[in-house]
């Protein structure tokens, strides 16, 4: 049986992938950016996922105007990087898992989420930098990576609720997939930013940090946050953090945040990161508790035999 180990949030500031692809990750500016993802590197190298199902938005790479899908699930066997208006970026060409992905397909519209489904699609910064930001710069990905575009650029776009919702649908249509394999869902995008308008420039960090705090602990009141809650308080492009949502949906409702990393600013937006481990793992939980505590009580239980014991041969001593 499939499974899906964690999940894993990140900003995918298009400025960031600039500074890999110029070699300026080490300048003072960005040097704090990239230093916060190190020990991001070192544990998705040991989680080594079998498939990252990548959530992100594109950016009138692969649509545009004309053709706005609310989910748009890449069910290729290979995503070309795309021409952003100057060049595509020099990244491996992302390799799809063709199988899992029409089961993801099969199983979440059976369940009443209307998909569009991409046999052919480029994919843009949405998802390479996240991709860059936990693997590096390898010549080959390291695993298969299905692509789940979600529309929030042009009104209306889904609402939390319906994303953790589908997160929810997903992880059901994984754990239904008979192959074993390791799953980690990125959700990407946000953190508080907005590029134009009177409020460019604005983020807000007190929101950000509440919304890092909920996402693990209380998830369920994010669902809550209205669209013009989240452009209010967090910017226009703010409301990308709906696609976090999918990610979160597709955990247990239950968590353990391995890392949390925030800085600002990156480009004009707040850089957001973190870590979120599925308790259980192979069916099997992590903590030790029920051995302990079975242990535990067999000590207590031959404790008094102990003392027991140590009496008798305390009264044969002096007899003796």
């Amino acid at each position: 049986m499939a499974r899906i180990i964690a999940g894993v949030t990140s900003s995918h500031v298009p400025a960031i992938g600039a500074a890999i692809d110029n070699h300026r990750t080490n300048e003072p500016y960005w040097q704090r950016v990239f230093e916060g993802f190190e020990r991001s590197k070192e544990w998705i190298a040991k989680a080594k996922p079998d498939v990252v199902i990548g959530v992100y938005n594109d950016h009138a790479s692969a649509f545009s105007v004309e053709v706005i899908p609310t989910f748009a699930l890449g069910t290729a066997a290979e995503f070309p990087p795309a021409d952003e208006g100057w060049g595509p970026r020099p990244v491996p060409v992302v390799q799809g898992h063709p199988e899992l992905a029409s089961h993801i397909a099969q199983s979440v519209i059976l369940d009443e989420f209307d998909l569009t489904l991409c046999n052919k699609m480029e994919v843009d910064h949405g998802l390479t930098v996240p991709l860059n930001l936990m693997f590096g710069t390898p010549k080959e990905w390291p695993c298969p990576v299905i692509p789940l575009a979600v529309n929030v650029v042009q009104y209306p776009p889904p609402t939390g609720h319906r994303c953790f919702m589908l997160g929810k649908a997903i992880r059901k249509a994984v754990e239904s997939y008979p192959e074993d394999l390791k799953v980690v869902i990125f959700g990407t995008g946000g953190m508080s930013h907005q590029i134009s308008g009177q409020r460019a420039g604005l983020i807000n960090s007190k929101f950000d940090h509440a919304f890092l705090d909920n996402l693990t602990k209380d998830p369920k009141k994010l669902t809550k946050l209205s669209h013009l809650e989240l452009m209010r308080e967090a910017g226009a492009e703010g409301v990308e953090m709906v696609m976090w949502l999918i990610m979160r949906g597709a955990l247990d409702d239950k968590v353990d945040e391995v890392y949390r990393f925030y800085t600002v600013p990156a480009s004009n937006t707040a850089v957001g990161h973190i870590i979120l481990e599925n308790k259980i793992k192979g069916g099997k939980k992590t903590s030790a508790k029920p051995a302990s505590t079975k242990s535990a009580s067999r000590g207590k239980k031959s404790a008094p035999k102990m003392k027991r014991a140590a009496a008798r041969q305390k009264i044969e001593r002096v007899r003796s």
